[in-house]
């Protein structure tokens, strides 16, 4: 069947919905003789559906008389309803043929496709609906086999059961890549945005629409809605031999090259080069030859190395690798990829060192085994062979995958990160009983919780949060980790159990490894139940893995890795939950730099790497500034920032920049390393890592964990005092080019400044987890708008101005600026106003404007301390409370 071949029937309106919305979401509904199910199915929609944006569109190829009894009942539900009916010769198609006419008809941006006959309970399509519309996919598919799923008593006894346990794993057998991360392509409940699909390229055969929708778009974002599959209602199983057939034939006809991919010029093919890919069974027979060759010349250089050089064995083999992958690499850029990703020189010379450290890498795990093998009595050319097959296949996988990855399809490929909304599940691999089950079970209210609660595991791992933090008196933080970041919040008088986010170790997740990364959702129920999100690795509990119950308060439990890390904790993780627990109380964290120049508030907003940091410290050296913060500020809607003062990564251009004198040869040579990895480069590098499968989060910590990133208070750079408040009225956007300065509209202003807080949580997981944020009853949507309003009101009172610069030199350009704008006072400059003294979290408002309130705890320790309770507590000098 073509899909542009399909009638564009008329849709009958079957009620008149009071108020009408326009939907984000059209409910595709083929039916076929659906008369009994109809009327049941309406009235089980609308509860289910209450309260979202969403349609009913039934396609029709019924005999019978379904289309009155959905008229019928139509007016009686508060849903839109509208029906396309096809006559007898205009069913081009079948059941493939009414989706596809009604994905062309949807009014939303999605459109769910779900049966008639309720084996598609409607509370699971509305959880769809749900993730659909709350994460950044593009296919949301309901899944019978992963988590809370189950095929439950909708399949008609074992052979069923077996039959489409069978199709699932041959179908995934046939596509591995294009299905990965996807656990139940077979599905029949599924959802996608209209405007990532494009419905004229499917042509599919049967029932099976999902699975061809999956494999025409490899890149497209998946995410997947555990379900139980009910029994049927009403009526009878359209499936068959004959459809069993068809399915056959159409998995053949997948097999083949997309027809209308066919017709794209680069379709398939090297960009640039004009040639088609070798097939992966073709590059592996061509891997294996020149492979064999690399061993010929490796084993004829250890022959020369060790024989005739006199060198020992495994330095020998050492140096024999470097010869034969010099050999192998030029071999595998001529004949076997021809260039593979790109024909220029620093593609080239990016490809050969990769190569070298994938080799290099691999002879850490061939030495001991060559060693082993001439312990054993195997001569020693022959142990070399032997050494070089066995990590054969590895060295082509790792080659093949990641070095010369070879374009699939459109050239995209599915998301490494496997997303689960799991509903009604234990989170995988729990190890202790969550918040709600200690709520609801009376023994479990008296026993310890948390990792520490699981009987036989880990019985002394402590609970106590060992430092607390108070963010501006706003948010208060517990951890059993140091965060250097908030060192400067410290504060040790807040009570551990008043903390709004605590940060614990413990296992998560399984213990085996698994294939993919999992983000693993399990909404809560309201009340004691809170919504949990789990992400595992690949390396099971030996990963850097994390869960957050996302309660009052929000409880993060992270790896052991993990907490190797603290950088990476607090910046992949806590951050982000900050940010959104700051928006629920009235103000935004916002990425930006924030300084104090002569009483006059000035804050900073770049792209990454422009030169904002080396821009902050000359205006703080060489003008006398205030310093706010660096990173991230926190604002509120009356134009107020308050001081973030993270420590400073830094590189070396920058110190030699400011001059900074203070740090010793040894941190100046660390520096050199340091500001290498943790480069634009570097951080390019982890980006392009990222869209792989691999531990990306493991990868990171370690690496931090290694090379730890260049971080300085900025007292310690450059000679300067803290502010900690300021009314913000001046703010430039400071870019590289054409030296300029021109003002910016407030609504461009604000977009912009999203955007750049946006990209600062642009690193995984963040975009995985962040859907299911919820704090104070505001979920993330409703999160990201309010936050948008704390910025617009922040900006209301701020003149916005771009500044660019060819030479770097908005420090000399800013302070120019502000003094040619500062009013004179008989015409001299008027007197420049001091800051405010510190410790003062506000700045001090007007008369006739009452200060913003201070949640207790946010003011250096005093002799008593207001607790969260009312009650006081005495504290001494320390700081520290009874």
């Amino acid at each position: 069947m073509d899909g542009n071949r399909i009638p564009r029937t008329e849709c009958a309106e079957l009620n008149d919905p009071r108020p009408l919305v326009r939907p984000r979401l059209t409910l595709v509904i083929p039916t076929r003789n659906e008369r009994e199910s109809v009327p049941l199915l309406l009235r089980a929609l609308e509860p289910a559906f209450g309260g979202l944006p969403v349609e009913i569109l039934f396609v029709d190829d019924s005999d019978d008389d379904t289309p009155a009894t959905a008229a019928r009942h139509a007016p009686d539900c508060r849903l839109p309803v509208r029906m396309i009916h096809r006559e007898s010769g205009a069913r081009e198609g079948g059941l493939a043929g009414a989706v596809l006419a009604g994905a062309r008809h949807a009014r939303g941006e999605w459109a769910l496709i779900m049966d008639a006959d309720l084996q598609h309970p409607p509370e699971a399509a509305a959880a769809l609906a749900r993730t659909a519309l709350g994460h950044g996919v593009d296919i949301v598919v309901g899944t019978r086999y992963a988590g809370s799923g189950s095929t439950g008593d909708g399949l008609d006894g074992p052979v069923r059961r077996l039959v489409s346990r069978g199709s699932t794993l041959l179908t995934k057998a046939a596509f591995p890549h294009r299905l990965a991360g996807v656990s139940d392509p077979m599905s029949g409940l599924f959802a996608f945005r209209t405007a990532a699909i494009d419905v004229d390229r499917l042509s599919p055969l049967g029932f099976k629409v999902l699975l061809e929708l999956l494999v025409r778009h490899p890149g497209a974002r998946v995410a997947e809605v555990a379900y139980r599959f009910a029994p049927r209602a009403a009526g009878t199983s359209k499936a068959s031999l004959r459809e069993g057939l068809r399915f056959l034939r159409h998995l053949a006809r997948l097999r083949r090259p997309d027809p209308v991919a066919a017709h794209r010029p680069d379709e398939g093919r090297h960009a640039g080069t004009g040639r088609r890919d070798l097939g992966a069974t073709a590059r592996f027979l061509a891997f294996g030859l020149v492979g064999l060759s690399g061993i010929a010349v490796n084993t004829a250089a250890l022959w020369f190395f060790h024989s005739v050089a006199g060198l020992q064995h495994l330095l020998g083999a050492t140096l024999a690798t470097q010869v034969s992958s010099l050999w192998n690499f030029a071999l595998l850029e001529t004949l076997v990829y021809r260039g593979g990703r790109g024909g220029d020189k620093r593609a080239v010379l990016v490809r050969g060192v990769a190569f070298l450290a994938l080799n290099n890498l691999l002879l850490l795990g061939r030495l001991p085994l060559l060693q082993w093998l001439v312990d054993s009595g195997i001569g020693l050319l022959t142990a070399n062979v032997l050494s070089l097959v066995a990590l054969f296949v590895a060295r082509f996988l790792f080659s093949d995958l990641l070095i010369y990855r070879t374009r699939r399809g459109d050239g995209a490929r599915r998301d490494p990160v496997r997303v689960l909304v799991a509903p009604g599940s234990v989170p995988p691999g729990t190890t202790a009983p969550s918040p709600a089950e200690t709520a609801s079970s009376p023994a479990a209210a008296s026993a310890p919780s948390g990792p520490a609660a699981a009987p036989g595991r880990h019985p002394k791992r402590p609970r106590y949060l060992t430092y607390r933090y108070d963010i501006a008196g706003t948010v208060t933080i517990g951890s059993q980790i140091r965060l250097p970041e908030l060192e400067f919040f410290r504060a040790q008088w807040v009570p551990p159990d008043a903390c709004d986010i605590t940060v614990r170790v413990g296992d998560v997740g399984r213990r085996f490894p698994r294939h993919r990364a999992v983000m693993t959702e399990i909404p809560g129920r309201g009340g004691p139940q809170p919504t949990t999100v789990q992400y595992e690795e690949q390396l099971g509990r030996l990963g850097a893995n994390f869960r957050v119950d996302i309660g009052d308060p929000i409880d993060v439990l992270v790896s052991p890795l993990l907490a190797r890390s603290p950088h990476v904790v607090y910046t992949n993780v806590l951050e982000a939950l900050l940010r959104f627990v700051l928006v629920a109380r009235g103000r935004m964290l916002l990425h930006s730099a924030t300084v104090e120049l002569g009483g006059t508030g000035v804050m900073l907003s770049a792209l990454t790497d422009t030169g904002k940091t080396s821009t902050v410290l000359r205006l703080l050296s060489e003008h006398d500034g205030r310093f706010l913060s660096d990173d991230m500020t926190v604002v509120d809607a009356t134009g107020n920032a308050l001081c973030f003062p993270k420590p400073l990564t830094i590189s070396a251009h920058t110190l030699h920049a400011v001059r900074s004198d203070d740090l010793t040869p040894h941190e100046w040579r660390r520096l050199q390393r340091q500001s290498r990895l943790h480069s634009k480069e570097g951080r390019s590098f982890a980006f392009t890592l990222a869209r792989h499968n691999l531990p990306i989060m493991g990868v990171n910590a370690v690496t931090q964990i290694l090379v730890p990133p260049p971080k300085y208070a900025v007292d310690r750079l450059v000679s300067c005092r803290l502010s900690s408040a300021v009314q913000v009225t001046e703010l430039f956007v400071i870019e590289r080019g054409t030296p300029r300065l021109s003002d910016l509209g407030h609504d461009e202003t604000v977009d912009r400044l999203l955007a750049n807080t946006e990209d600062a949580y642009g690193f995984p997981p963040f975009r995985y987890f962040a859907p299911a944020i919820t704090v104070d009853g505001l979920d993330h949507a409703r999160l990201r708008s309010r936050e948008r309003d704390v910025l617009s009101g922040f900006l209301s009172g701020v003149r916005t101005r771009v500044l660019a610069s060819d030479r770097f030199g908005w420090a000399d350009e800013i302070p120019r600026l502000l003094d040619a704008d500062r009013p004179a006072v008989n015409g001299r400059p008027a007197h420049l106003v001091d800051g405010h003294p510190w410790p003062h979290w506000m700045p001090e408002a007007p008369e006739d404007v009452p200060p913003l309130p201070i949640r207790s705890g946010a003011l250096p320790p005093h002799p008593a301390l207001r607790t969260d309770s009312g009650a006081f507590r005495e504290s001494d000098p320390d700081g520290r409370t009874p």
